[in-house]
């Protein structure tokens, strides 16, 4: 009827609103490929002790380095434990530190952005000053520089790429921060006398999430490189833990007589960057033809 009066709250109103613009996504068809392609090792992740055969801790003694064979689809690593156990167990731990990982960066690099782009000034040099110094290192010497410092486990690496990621969104945060604070509503909030912290987090924050959550896809992408690289070096999570860097790493020793070792594993790490990247793409694209 006309002037009735909405039952919907300003929380369900934006909860829709945060649906329709995920739901657009739909309309693209690179988007719906990273979608699968990201939903496939969700899946795997959550029933991984439905789908591998064995335990990916359990060594077979008899089976040392084979390659696929009725017994073990994808074949055995060089303990003979089984490949598809580990690597479909691996997802777990990839799919867990690598989007923590990008939480903490995220809500260390927003509040350095907010409160750089907020109150400017010689706050704002201080925060991007230092932001920068971190910045020119080169990743992965400061991966390094970190995990040697406080050692390899999985605690360390959410620390390291948190550190190592922060300033990037620190600045995209204040860029936007930049943009915003100069609307007429915040204006107007400042005008009522809310606090600072009170206008960042609830009026300038929420407005900034639609190119934080696009960006944070991608860094999760670039988490997972990360954590695969860490894991490659020897630098990532302990053995015998499942990690796929470790994986490669451990079969690169025998690529001439047994390469699908290093092939499974840089697969999964490839296919799970690239849906991410798409995912993202697709978002972005849709949610731009949208606005």
């Amino acid at each position: 009827m006309a002037g009735q009066l909405s039952l919907e709250t300003p929380k369900t109103k934006r909860t829709k609103k945060t649906l329709g613009g995920l739901l657009v996504i739909r309309d693209s068809r690179v988007g719906m490929v990273g979608l699968t392609l990201v939903t496939f090792w969700v899946l795997v992740a959550i029933f991984a002790p439905l789908i591998a055969p064995y335990s990916p801790l359990a060594q077979d003694s008899s089976a040392i380095n084979q390659g696929p064979s009725a017994q073990y689809p994808l074949g055995t690593d060089t303990m003979g434990r089984d490949v598809l156990s580990r690597l479909v167990h691996g997802s777990r731990t990839i799919l867990l530190l690598a989007p923590l990982s990008v939480i903490c960066a995220v809500i260390v690099g927003a509040f350095l952005g907010l409160v750089g782009g907020y109150f400017g000034g010689i706050v704002d040099e201080v925060v991007m000053r230092l932001l920068d110094a971190i910045m020119a290192f080169p990743t992965i010497l400061l991966y390094l520089i970190i995990i040697s410092a406080i050692g390899p486990s999985a605690l360390n690496v959410v620390i390291a790429i948190t550190f190592v990621g922060a300033p990037g969104v620190a600045r995209l945060v204040r860029s936007l921060t930049l943009d915003i604070r100069t609307r007429d509503y915040i204006r107007a909030a400042e005008t009522r006398g809310e606090h600072p912290f009170f206008i960042m987090f609830r009026e300038i924050l929420p407005n900034a999430r639609g190119p934080i959550i696009i960006d944070s896809m991608l860094r999760v992408g670039y988490a997972i490189f990360s954590i695969g690289t860490l894991g490659f070096l020897g630098l990532g999570l302990p053995p015998p833990t499942p990690d796929w860097g470790g994986m490669i790493s451990e079969a690169r020793k025998y690529i001439w007589t047994n390469p699908l070792g290093v092939l499974w594993p840089a697969l999964a790490i490839s296919s799970l960057v690239v849906g991410l990247n798409l995912f993202a793409d697709g978002l972005r694209e849709e949610s731009t033809r949208y606005q």
